[in-house]
């Protein structure tokens, strides 16, 4: 069946805030992410590192942890849209290289996982009311970084 036009806007302005919650991590912008989530988000990371909490707590917790990374950089594709009036859920696929040193080696790992989001349409558009880490795979995680990741 045809999208309306509702459908496609709602699909546009959800991808956007997919986006713009990678480029926010990928740049450190912190507060950018204030724009994406609602004021009581859960933002569930326990199963790629053991994390979940609402956006303050989960804000800091990127700016300590992500510190030693050097670089990194979120790709994301093939969003599934299940979006019924105000609410709406997608399933994206996330590949996430990232750079780190442990002070005399200079790795590159990637993690492959899937983002699932929960979508609240707001007075100010779309926000991520929850997401969702599922971790798919990893590749070249030095074992000083394994050590420190969830099962």
């Amino acid at each position: 069946m045809p999208l309306s036009l509702q459908e496609m806007s709602d699909r546009f302005e959800i991808q956007d805030l997919i986006v713009s919650y990678c480029y926010a991590v990928d740049s450190r912008d912190w507060d950018a992410l204030d724009a994406v989530f609602t004021d009581d988000a859960v933002i569930d990371y326990s199963e790629m590192v053991g994390v979940k909490g609402g956006l303050p707590e989960i804000k800091r917790f990127l700016s300590e942890s992500l510190a030693p990374i050097q670089a990194f950089q979120h790709a994301v594709s093939t969003t599934r849209y299940e979006i019924d009036g105000d609410r709406a859920k997608t399933r994206t696929a996330c590949y996430n290289p990232m750079t780190v040193n442990d002070g005399t080696t200079i790795d590159t790992l990637v993690f492959g996982l899937w983002y699932l989001h929960d979508f609240v349409r707001t007075a100010q558009g779309w926000r991520i009311a929850r997401l969702y880490e599922q971790k798919c795979y990893s590749l070249n995680v030095p074992d000083w970084l394994a050590a420190q990741l969830p099962g």
